[in-house]
């Protein structure tokens, strides 16, 4: 067996997918706040938990936004960096922001939660996976979050909830431009910028950043990949919008992210400077037309592109390695989304969309043969998804309803039917309540699918979607100063893919994905914050109980226990945040063995030194803290990052 084929396919996924197989855009509103006066987003404009725009206090459910207030916060940071400070979100890495990231929403896999970039899915076809570790921070406007089954609004794999990265819009006000400059521990280095601005119907955005690390060593003596050597990355990405508004309420946008991350890895003896490629290609049109009073067509076509290749020694030092020494994973996806919004009424309204998203895969996939080894295509490289929908919403003084439902046909399993409707009810004007039920389901991958038979594992080309059934309440409480949340939710996942021996009785057996598994998830969150004039406290608790249905075990990599806090300070124009992130002991995903839980401080501050110029200062583990998220891989240690950052 080739160890990188092996590690980086089925081995890298194996938390997502092998061990518990488990929107259009709007511009959101700036926060205006003086450093004395609460800091709010219910008047964020947000359009994910009903594909239509509304202020987020309006919407039903738990969802969030991260603003880029909160991501100036982190820089050189990742989009896995600031998903993980948000409640009822675990994030996991591989030895460092270059290797492959996975998220946990609701203590759900990460192929069982979709992410979109403005609205258009990049979960690729080949793994399942987003690819976090390729989404820079520097192109995000905002980040909108909905946890809970959306199948009903976004289709396939969104059983755990949706994440919608908002890259940086087009504006409707002059010039202005943005630029970082930074450096850090490890030799660390990041620059961006960007502008936008908007003239005589026009309207353009446009950005770029490049960075670079030396890194640290990702592993250590308890992995068999073990390479002392610390491994570098490179990262860089262009992109920007677009937009003329050719006549009153008729608007065409072209928008686009490349984005590239070459990071090193580990592979074992004999050492070499062993890289993993992942690049993204996401780029979309968008013709958003007011018919009339009461009808707005989005009519949108996107393509994304998603390679993941390693490049390792070849053939001549290891043994069945690709002639090349390279390997790859690519997914091409296109997607047409035609969506037409209907008012009914001044309270009410009704969406009906259309969708087809195609999907093509290829790769080198090795069979791990020996002394020869051969490496094949997937025995099928594509597949193709139409789909309708109709959304539901409308309220009656303190009473509100959404209701969804969605028919997918999929050319590989048929008609998939997933439905959701929550109701809504505003006790007073502070005190809200809602209730929600929903289902999802995910279809296999084409890893899990086709994987050719090899000595440890084989696809398995008749596995079936697994499905859900979510049920949730919540109970919120806002006013200008403070904010609490309770959310209590029940998630039952039925026919798993579990991967199991492929015969039962021999020890030796390679294993192969199969439908026999069932999880269910029960959870608590709550959410809070507490503005006392120029002091903001924020926090919340998660706790899970993730079990195998039929077996009573808890599931690996799972938290039940999370506390995230963090407290915002500003003293004249010196603002500070400290945050403090406890995570309780969980179990390894490989091994099974118990990893103690930890504690982790981090704190950030900036300061202007200019008019349009301030001084940036991050700091990580303070502590340095010593912990494990994956048996055998390590944690980035103590470190800190100085930025300098223009605005104009």
């Amino acid at each position: 067996m080739t160890t990188f084929s092996f590690r980086l396919t089925a081995g890298a996924a194996a938390l997502a997918s092998s061990t518990w197989a488990l929107a259009q855009t709007a511009a959101t509103p700036p926060l205006v706040t003086s450093g004395n006066e609460p800091i709010t987003q219910m008047n964020t404009i947000v359009v994910t938990p009903t594909r239509t725009a509304e202020p987020l206090g309006d919407t039903l459910g738990d969802n969030s936004v991260i603003d880029r207030e909160e991501l100036d916060k982190l820089p050189n940071g990742t989009l896995g960096s600031a998903l993980e400070r948000q409640h009822a979100i675990g994030i996991v890495d591989y030895g460092g922001p270059q290797t492959t990231t996975t998220m946990s929403i609701r203590g759900t896999n990460s192929n069982q939660s979709l992410v979109l970039i403005d609205g258009m899915r990049i979960n690729n076809g080949t793994t399942g996976l987003p690819p976090l570790n390729a989404i820079p921070l520097d192109s995000v406007d905002h980040i909108e979050i909905v946890r809970g089954a959306s199948s009903s609004l976004y289709g396939a794999d969104a059983i755990g909830g949706v994440v919608n990265v908002i890259t940086r819009q087009d504006t409707d006000r002059p010039f202005s431009a943005y630029a970082n400059a930074g450096v850090g521990t490890y030799a660390t280095t990041q620059y961006d910028a960007g502008f936008s601005g908007a003239a005589n119907g026009w309207s353009y955005s446009a950005y770029g950043g490049y960075g670079q690390s030396a890194g640290f060593t990702s592993t250590n003596k308890a992995n068999y990949y073990y390479d002392p050597n610390a491994n570098s990355y490179y990262r860089s990405n262009v992109g920007g919008q677009l937009g003329y508004n050719w006549a009153a309420g008729q608007t065409l946008t072209l928008q686009t992210l490349q984005s590239e991350v070459n990071g090193g890895y580990a592979n074992g003896t004999p050492y070499f400077n062993n890289r993993g490629i992942q690049q993204l290609s996401n780029n979309t049109i968008t013709s958003k037309n007011v018919l009339n009073d009461n009808w707005t067509s989005t009519l949108r076509a996107g393509y994304t592109y998603d390679n993941y290749q390693t490049i390792t020694a070849g053939p001549d030092l290891v043994p069945g390695a690709p002639p090349d020494g390279k390997q790859h994973f690519t997914t091409n996806q296109n997607q047409y989304i035609w969506q037409n919004d209907f008012k009914l009424s001044s309270t009410q309204g009704f969406s009906l969309a259309f969708e087809r998203l195609e999907q093509y895969v290829s790769g080198n996939l090795s069979d791990s043969g020996y002394p020869i080894t051969n490496y094949v295509d997937y025995q099928q490289t594509s597949r193709y998804t139409n789909s309708i929908l109709g959304i539901y919403r409308g309220n009656w003084g303190s009473q509100s309803v959404q209701a969804s439902l969605r028919d997918d046909n999929n050319s590989q399993y048929g008609n998939f039917v997933t439905g959701s409707l929550t109701y809504g009810y505003d006790f007073t004007r502070e005190w809200k309540g809602s209730v929600a039920g929903n289902t999802g389901y995910r279809a296999p991958n084409f890893n899990e699918l086709y994987w050719p038979i090899t000595p440890y594992f084989v696809g398995n080309p008749l596995l079936q979607p697994e499905t859900s059934r979510n049920i949730e309440a919540s109970l919120r409480y806002t006013t200008d100063k403070t904010t609490l949340g309770l959310t209590v939710y029940r998630n039952q996942i039925n026919n798993l893919i579990v991967n199991t021996p492929l015969v039962a009785t021999d020890p030796n057996s390679p294993y192969a994905p199969t439908n026999i598994g069932n999880a269910l998830i029960t959870g608590m969150t709550l959410t809070g914050s507490q503005q006392w004039r120029s002091t903001r406290i924020r926090g919340s608790f998660d706790w899970m109980n993730p079990r195998d249905a039929d077996t009573g075990a808890l599931l690996p990599q799972r938290a039940q226990a999370t506390v995230k806090l963090a407290v915002d300070q500003n003293i004249d124009e010196l603002k500070l945040t400290g945050e403090w992130l406890m995570v309780s002991a969980r179990s390894d995903s490989m091994t099974g063995e118990m990893m103690g839980a930890y504690a982790l401080l981090n704190l950030f501050a900036s300061y202007p030194i200019y008019k349009d110029t301030e001084i940036q200062l991050r700091w990580n583990n303070v502590f340095n803290k010593s912990y494990t998220i994956v048996q055998g891989y390590n944690t980035i240690g103590s470190n800190v990052f100085v930025n300098l950052a223009m605005r104009m």
